[in-house]
Order: C-alpha cells, then sequence, then structure tokens
C-alpha cells in the first residue's frame, strides 16, 4: 500500500506543476523522468508537442557500460552534460525545468545543476 500511495502523491505533485510549467518554442521545458535502472531527460516544446532534444540510459553510448547505466547521480550528471550539448547544438539557451513531481534533492539536483554548467539556463 505504501507504494501506491506513494506513487499517487507524485502524480498529484505533478498534475499540480504542469499546471504551472508550460514549454514554448522561447523557453522549452527540460522534463526528467526516473525509473529504478534509467534516467530520461527530454527538452519539449509543449505548444507545438514535440520532442526537441533528448538524452537517456537506454541509449548505445551508455548501454555499453552496464554497470555505469544505472540511476544515480554520476549517471545523472552525465545526462544532464549531454542533454545540455545537445539542446545547445539545436540553438536552445534557456529552459524551464520540471522536476516531474521528483524532490529537488539527489539526482535531479546533480542532472539540473550539469545541465547549468553545459550552458542551460533555468
Amino acid at each position: 500500500m505504501a507504494t501506491l500511495n506513494r506513487k499517487l502523491a507524485r502524480a498529484r505533485v505533478r498534475r499540480r506543476i504542469r499546471k504551472k510549467i508550460s514549454g514554448t518554442p522561447e523557453r522549452p521545458r527540460l522534463a526528467v523522468s526516473f525509473s529504478g535502472r534509467h534516467i530520461y531527460a527530454q527538452v519539449i516544446d509543449d505548444s507545438k508537442g514535440v520532442t526537441l532534444a533528448s538524452a537517456n540510459t537506454t541509449e548505445k553510448d551508455f548501454l555499453g557500460a552496464k554497470d555505469e547505466a544505472h540511476a544515480n547521480c554520476a549517471t545523472a550528471e552525465k545526462i544532464g552534460k549531454l542533454l545540455a550539448e545537445r539542446a545547445k547544438g539545436k540553438s536552445i539557451t534557456s529552459v524551464v525545468f520540471d522536476r516531474g513531481g521528483f524532490q529537488y534533492h539527489g539526482k535531479v539536483k546533480t542532472l539540473a545543476d550539469a545541465a547549468r554548467a553545459g550552458g542551460l539556463e533555468f
């Protein structure tokens, strides 16, 4: 039951966040998501419903090193840097951060700091 309650609580927080945050062509949304094993990050233009850039641990770069592709802070830092690099390649410099209902702590904070260090502003 505790797992169900935690999922429902996160879903409520996520809905509350998405009421306030929306990606525009000038300032797309950087959305993060975590499973037990993988990390996913996307830069999304919500007005068109298009993903502009993405990075995750299921890509070939990360699948080669299986012991490193866990959902931890070290991997979150790599994903943040990779996403910032890909977004800069598409001339995206400013984003709005969507933490996806997760607490801004640990992996989420590490990914956000790495994206900022990579050149994204939010």
